[in-house]
């Protein structure tokens, strides 16, 4: 099995890239968070994953970070979920994102991605829930630094504003419910909460 592959970029569209390593032209699908990361680059190094439809037909992926790969590896492991699904979700929300509504069962945010329904979101999280984030500066790396950051800011936020701290925990997580909101914003997330008082 390739684990990574290192090179010249041939040819780069949001959905493939064609890596040159040594006179071999490698094609990958990528997701449009890896074309982001690449895009102004002239060489990179993609981490790889191969997905058998048939035998005969593997589609090979490329990720511009071992937890995009991993969280790939995660999301095609739930029955239903093949590659491009996993990959138009992983180009459709940051990791961050897809492993926050998981953990917090926000079935209408994993319905928002096209091609999502509401039995693959819902066998999704009763899957995946509670076994993202357990290698060594994964997932739960990413949800650490980006999406509790920003929901202890708005707990900060709403306490200072004078609201008891239990009543902000539970506004907070019924507005990313309701809303299937993103936590990267954290103005958004204050405002959203405040219509659960």
């Amino acid at each position: 099995m390739i684990n990574y592959v290192s090179g010249t970029i041939n040819s780069l569209n949001p959905a493939f890239a064609v890596i040159d390593c040594n006179g071999i032209g490698y094609g990958l699908y990528i997701s449009l968070s890896t074309y982001t990361s690449i895009q102004t680059s002239t060489s990179t190094k993609l981490f790889t994953e191969s997905v058998y439809i048939r035998d005969d037909n593997p589609k090979h992926y490329g990720f511009a970070t071992e937890d995009e790969r991993e969280l790939f590896r995660k999301l095609i492991s739930v029955s239903g979920v093949g590659g491009a699904s996993a990959l138009l979700m992983l180009s459709s929300l940051s990791p961050a994102e897809i492993a926050g509504a998981i953990n917090t069962a926000n079935v209408v945010m994993l319905k928002s991605i096209k091609g999502i329904g509401d039995k693959t979101a819902q066998r999704i999280v009763v899957d995946l829930k509670g076994k993202l984030g357990k290698h060594e500066g994964g997932i739960s790396q990413i949800l650490t630094t980006s999406y509790n950051k920003n929901k202890e800011e708005a707990l900060l936020a709403l306490t200072t504003l004078g609201f008891p701290k239990q009543s902000a925990e539970k506004a907070i997580e019924k507005a990313i419910k309701q809303q299937g909101l993103s936590t990267d914003n954290v103005e958004n997330l204050i405002k959203q909460a405040l219509k659960n008082f």
